[in-house]
Parts: structure tokens; sequence; C-alpha cells
């Protein structure tokens, strides 16, 4: 079977990491809210896998990763949400990661994507995707994204597998929310 990696899997990547077991993965879910985590459990508890743990611990995610290979196989898909603060987070998974996988980033309106690709330190093994977060405009008015936006934009980006896929839009500037 194959084995997906979600890290925000219980909030806006919800429905990501359902419609992942729905194409016959096994889907580890990294989050930290023990509430989020019951209720997407509640929606499929055979094969979502959860894993309640701080990324920002490193010895602590390293752990949980090695233990989720060990368990549910080889990582071949991962979706990654991670605030910059959560640097270490794609080099852990790279190192911890053998087999050849795809890495589907996600990113903020104001990411600098060329900028990132350039630092993302992976192994040579890993595919890898960028998703942008953007914002709609409507009428006179702009919002941010819905989950279930995000949601849809980032399963796209899965079947698509561009390099890098906007979902919304980032400009106008100044019409950002």
């Amino acid at each position: 079977m194959k084995h997906a990696f979600v890290i925000g899997g219980t909030g806006m990547l919800a429905e990501v990491s359902l419609w992942l077991v729905n194409q016959g993965y096994i889907v580890t879910v990294v989050g930290r809210n023990e509430e989020k985590m019951k209720a997407l459990m509640k929606k499929d508890e055979l094969n979502i896998v959860p894993l309640l743990v701080d990324y920002h611990d490193t010895n602590q995610f390293r752990n949980c990763i090695r233990q989720t290979i060990a368990q549910n196989g080889p990582i071949d898909l991962v979706v990654a949400w991670i605030h910059s603060i959560g640097d270490d987070v794609l080099r852990i998974l790279s190192s911890e990661i053998s087999n050849n996988w795809q890495l589907f980033h996600v990113l903020g309106s104001r990411a600098n994507l060329p900028y990132i690709k350039n630092i993302v330190q992976l192994s040579p093994n890993c595919m890898y995707f960028q998703i942008q977060l953007g914002f709609i405009i409507e009428a006179n008015h702009s919002r941010w994204l819905t989950h279930q936006e995000i949601s849809a934009g980032v399963i796209d980006a899965i079947k698509k597998k561009e390099n890098t896929l906007i979902v919304g839009v980032l400009e106008p500037v100044e019409k950002r929310p």
C-alpha cells in the first residue's frame, strides 16, 4: 500500500488527507491539536495514522517519522504546510526517506518560490513541487482562500504534478485581504 505523510492534515488540509485515503494511501497525519485529530479520525479510522507531534521538537519529529515508516512502509508522498519557523522539517524528512518520493510544499502568498526552491535541502530521490496559496477577488473585495479551496488546489497539484501551482491569485498585491 502507498504511504502519504501530511503535515497540517487536520486543519486546512483535512480534505487532502481524506482524498489520499480514497486514492489508496495509508495517510500519516501530523498535527498538534488532539481535538482536530479526533475529528479527522472519525471520518476514516482505518487508513489514517495520527501523529500528535510538534515538528519544532526535531528529535521527537525524527523519531515519529522513523516509527511511521517502520509500521506503515516507506513514504511515497508528502504534503507539507510548514510555517517558516519549521525550517528543519523538510531536511529531516529528506534524510529519513530513502526511497523515491514526491514533496508537495504548500507555501503562503508572500513566499518567494524561486528562493525557497534554491535553499530547500532535499535528497536527489525527491521530486519537489510547490503550491502557493493566494486569495480570491470577488466583485469589489478580496478574501483569503477557504479550507475547501486550499484542499481542492492541493489535490489538483497532486494530480497535475506541475512544478508550481498557484491557488487563487497573487495580484494585484494591493488587493490582498
